[in-house]
């Protein structure tokens, strides 16, 4: 493997890893303000806030808004995921656990993506399901599956 691939495998890991972090903070937020949707509201305003100062120091030119017109309407998608997600990390966390809500989540992205490379949705490359991907999709339900066992309220055989 490539030193280059590797360290975007291992950003990708990194950045995977804050997601559990935003899900509790997120989750005491919402419950602070009284309303998860406050949460998630003020979660976007930070979010805002944090990259304001990026952008200025990496001097990221202003966009032409006007090309926005030729844009395919479904681009605007990302904000309402956004929305979606952290309401939904804020509202569920707390009752599945970083764990088993992150598994859950990454369940649900990886039949999603499998869904988006098959048909090459969302500006994305077509890339056909094959039988090694079905089966790391179907390895990653039975994570999922494993992970929630003591959710759902099936208990591990006694020991004797």
């Amino acid at each position: 493997m490539q030193a280059n691939a590797l360290f975007l495998i291992l950003a990708a890991v990194i950045t995977g890893a804050v997601v559990p972090f935003q899900a509790g903070a997120n989750a005491v937020l919402g419950r602070t303000l009284g309303h998860p949707l406050w949460g998630t509201v003020v979660s976007l305003c930070v979010s805002f806030a944090c990259i304001l100062p990026v952008m200025a120091l990496a001097r990221v030119e202003a966009p032409t808004l006007s090309n926005l017109a030729q844009a395919p309407r479904w681009v605007w998608i990302g904000g309402v995921v956004g929305v979606v997600y952290i309401t939904g990390a804020l509202m569920l966390a707390p009752k599945l656990g970083a764990a088993g809500f992150i598994t859950a989540v990454i369940a649900g992205q990886m039949l999603a993506s499998i869904i988006i490379d098959q048909w090459g949705l969302v500006g994305l490359p077509r890339k056909p399901v094959s039988w090694s991907r079905l089966a790391g999709l179907g390895l990653i339900f039975l994570g999922l599956v494993v992970m929630q066992v003591q959710a759902v309220g099936v208990k591990p055989p006694a020991s004797s």
